[in-house]
C-alpha cells in the first residue's frame, strides 16, 4: 500500500544533512508576492523551485531567508511539492526530476497522452505523478484563503501546469494566479492547453533539452507566455531564424567548454542566475 505523508516543518526541525554553502539566495524579502516587479517575481520563484531540490531541513532554513515561515512537505510514492507560505502568500513549487527516483525517471519516459481531467490530453507520465500528489495536495489546499501561486523546474514545472489546472474544477476557493516554470517540457495537447487558462510565465534557456520534449509531432504543445533566455544569459525575444543562429552559438560554446549545452542549460541554477542578472541590470530588484 502506498503511503502519503503531509509533514508541517518547524525551524526547529533536525539536524542539517547539507548546507546551503553552495547556493546564493537573492530574492529579498518579499511582503506581498504581488507587489514584485516582474523579473524580481520570476526570481524569487526560480529559487523556490531550486531549493526544492534540498534535503527538509535545509529547504526550511533557505525559505525562511525567502519569508515564507510556514513550510509544509508532500510526498507520496516519490512524488513531491513543497508549500511556502507567509502572511498574503501561497505558493506550491513541485519538486523536479532526481536521477536516483525511478518514480521521477519513469514519468519522464512515459510519453504516450492519458485523457485529462479538464478537456484535451496530457503526458501519461506527469499525470501520473500528478495522480499520486493531488490528493493530500487538495486536501491542504481547501483551507487556503491566501494567494495562490505555482512553479517547479522540469518534471516539476509539468507538475505545476497540471495541478494549477485542477484546481479549477477542484472544492479550492483560492484559484492559481501565475504559474512560473523553468525548463519545463511540454505537458499537453492543443485542447488541453486551450482549456486551462492560467496565467503561466514560462522560462526556458538556450538549447535545455526539456522543453523541446515530448515533440510537438506527437500533438504536445507548450502553454504560457515564453521567457527566452539566450547564449549568454540575455532575457530576448528572437524569430525562428535567430533562435536556430543563437542555438549553435551555445552548442559551440558547450563543445569549446566541453560540456554539452542542451544538458547545461538545464540546470536549475543557470536559470536562477541569468535570470538575477536581467533583474538586477533592468532595476526590477530595486525598491518601489
Amino acid at each position: 500500500m502506498s503511503k502519503a505523508t503531509i509533514t508541517e516543518l518547524a525551524p526547529a526541525a533536525s539536524k542539517s544533512m547539507q548546507t546551503l554553502d553552495d547556493l546564493l539566495i537573492r530574492s529579498k524579502n518579499p511582503s506581498s508576492i504581488t507587489h514584485l516587479r516582474p523579473l524580481a517575481r520570476s526570481l524569487l520563484f526560480a529559487e523556490l523551485s531550486m531549493i526544492a531540490y534540498l534535503p527538509e531541513p535545509e529547504v526550511i532554513k533557505a525559505a525562511h531567508i525567502l519569508g515564507f515561515d510556514n513550510v509544509i512537505y508532500y510526498d507520496r510514492d516519490g512524488s513531491q511539492a513543497y508549500s511556502f507560505i507567509n502572511e498574503t502568500d501561497h505558493v506550491i513549487a513541485c519538486r523536479g526530476t532526481e536521477p536516483n527516483e525511478w518514480n521521477d525517471v519513469r514519468a519522464d519516459l512515459d510519453a504516450a497522452t492519458a485523457v485529462a481531467e479538464t478537456i484535451g490530453r496530457v503526458h501519461r507520465g506527469f499525470k501520473r505523478e500528478v495522480d499520486d500528489i493531488w490528493p493530500i495536495l487538495e486536501q491542504s489546499l481547501k483551507s487556503n484563503d491566501k494567494t495562490l501561486w505555482f512553479t517547479g523546474h522540469s518534471l516539476g514545472g509539468a507538475m505545476a501546469t497540471i495541478c494549477a489546472g485542477r484546481c479549477m474544477l477542484s472544492h479550492i476557493k483560492s484559484n492559481p494566479t501565475q504559474i512560473y516554470t523553468f525548463g519545463s517540457p511540454r505537458v499537453g495537447d492543443k485542447r488541453y492547453i486551450n482549456f486551462v487558462k492560467v496565467d503561466h510565465v514560462r522560462w526556458v534557456h538556450n538549447n535545455d533539452i526539456v522543453p523541446k520534449v515530448p515533440p510537438a509531432w506527437l500533438g504536445y504543445r507548450h502553454t504560457g507566455d515564453e521567457h527566452y533566455l539566450d547564449s549568454e544569459g540575455k532575457l530576448r525575444k528572437l524569430n525562428l531564424i535567430q533562435r536556430r543562429k543563437d542555438a549553435w552559438k551555445g552548442f559551440v560554446s558547450g563543445i569549446k567548454n566541453r560540456s554539452i549545452d542542451h544538458f547545461e542549460d538545464h540546470i536549475i541554477d543557470r536559470y536562477v542566475d541569468h535570470i538575477y542578472f536581467e533583474a538586477l541590470s533592468s532595476g526590477d530588484l530595486d525598491p518601489k
